[in-house]
């Protein structure tokens, strides 16, 4: 299962160095979210122990969604050694995501 960042966590846990991270930005009313969510599940346990994958809830935290200027959702944002690498904002494929993973470790 996916971890669930919050503002109280996400400087510890998405942002450590040494460590490739994948937050999705989402909220529970958004359609495309719903859509982007089970692949951010599978994707959490293919890469368990290598990468940490979760998801922010941008209505429940909305200090870490103002720090990264997140306005619209889904956004998917790649985090690598405490650096913001990439994001991707609107719905993405498995095959998209994985490909980015990988280019990261």
């Amino acid at each position: 299962m996916a971890i669930e960042f919050t503002d109280q966590n996400f400087q510890s846990e998405a942002m450590a160095d040494n460590t490739v991270s994948v937050v999705d930005f989402w909220a529970p009313w958004c359609g495309p979210c719903r859509l982007v969510s089970p692949i951010i599940d599978e994707l959490s346990g293919e890469y368990n122990g290598k990468v940490k994958i979760g998801k922010l809830n941008v209505d429940d935290n909305p200090q870490v969604s103002l720090q990264f200027g997140i306005r619209s959702i889904p956004t998917i944002m790649f985090i690598k050694n405490g650096q913001v690498v990439e994001k991707h904002v609107g719905t993405a494929t498995k095959a998209n995501l994985k490909s980015k993973i990988d280019s990261m470790l």
